[in-house]
């Protein structure tokens, strides 16, 4: 039986997932940025935000240690998640949540993530009982960017849920020919890409609801997932339905290399991102 969580309507729980190993940047989450760890402002953009409670999950005390100062919640989680999205389901077990309470993982690398992205992805999720997640996503306007890897892509039905998401470029346009013709034009000038949904990034910005987590920690990873190495893609596996939102804001790229630390260090520094992070 759901556990009563105290949540009041269309209350959320932001929830920051930060592991201090990285392969490229060991210990990220205490990596300084205008004296103080990167944590810090990733925590005080969240509280920012209309979340009820705002909650650290960690498996490493030196993560503990550096948030305590700040007063921030923090819950001690297991080493060996693979995902953000099983930390998540950890969380969601130990608070004792109900199965309708709405978490939002907010990534702990992203120190310029605008509160109010924090509070539509929750929004959008709370608009569509049926859905178990809920993500935003971007225009895409570059072939760079299309053909980029790197920068995952969504294709979205009437309803705004997802169909699918890849690292490869969807939808293809089997008209424009080779990847030459994609880039001699900006996809923003082409005629499919007028609605503004033709081309979408994927934002790694999530809202899950709860009954949804306590199943995704009993699953293995999917087929797709592993080829693609998307989390996301075991639930569509499992027909979970998740909502993408088109971002009313711009999604400021997070930390993942010691060039984008040093990019958000000189923008927070120099106090561009509008006062206080």
């Amino acid at each position: 039986m759901a556990k009563d969580n105290g949540q009041g309507p269309r209350e959320f729980i932001a929830v920051i997932p930060a592991r201090f190993a990285s392969s490229r940047l060991p210990g990220k989450p205490l990596a300084e940025i205008a004296g103080e760890p990167m944590l810090a402002h990733v925590w005080r953009r969240a509280s920012q935000s209309r979340a009820g409670r705002v909650v650290v999950a960690t498996d490493d005390p030196r993560i503990a240690r550096a948030m305590a100062p700040l007063g921030a919640e923090v819950v001690m989680t297991r080493e060996d998640h693979p995902s953000g999205t099983d930390r998540l389901a950890e969380v969601a077990s130990r608070l004792g949540l109900a199965d309708d309470a709405v978490l939002v993982n907010v990534q702990g690398d992203e120190p310029l993530i605008p509160p109010g992205l924090i509070d539509q992805v929750a929004e959008r999720l709370f608009d569509d009982s049926g859905a178990s997640i809920a993500t935003l996503a971007e225009p895409i306007t570059e072939a760079d960017s299309l053909f980029n890897p790197n920068v995952v892509k969504v294709v979205r039905g009437l309803d705004g849920r997802a169909l699918y998401f890849s690292r490869a470029p969807i939808p293809w346009d089997r008209e424009a020919g080779d990847r030459e013709a994609w880039d001699r034009e900006s996809l923003a000038t082409r005629p499919e890409s007028l609605d503004g949904d033709a081309w979408l990034r994927h934002i790694g910005l999530y809202a899950y609801r709860a009954a949804f987590l306590f199943e995704y920690g009993h699953w293995s990873p999917s087929p797709l997932e592993r080829l693609e190495q998307l989390e996301q893609l075991r639930a569509l596996h499992h027909g979970h339905a998740i909502q993408v939102a088109l971002a009313r804001e711009s999604h400021p790229a997070g930390v993942d290399t010691e060039d984008d630390l040093a990019r958000v260090r000189g923008l927070l520094e120099q106090g561009s991102m509008g006062g206080n992070s």
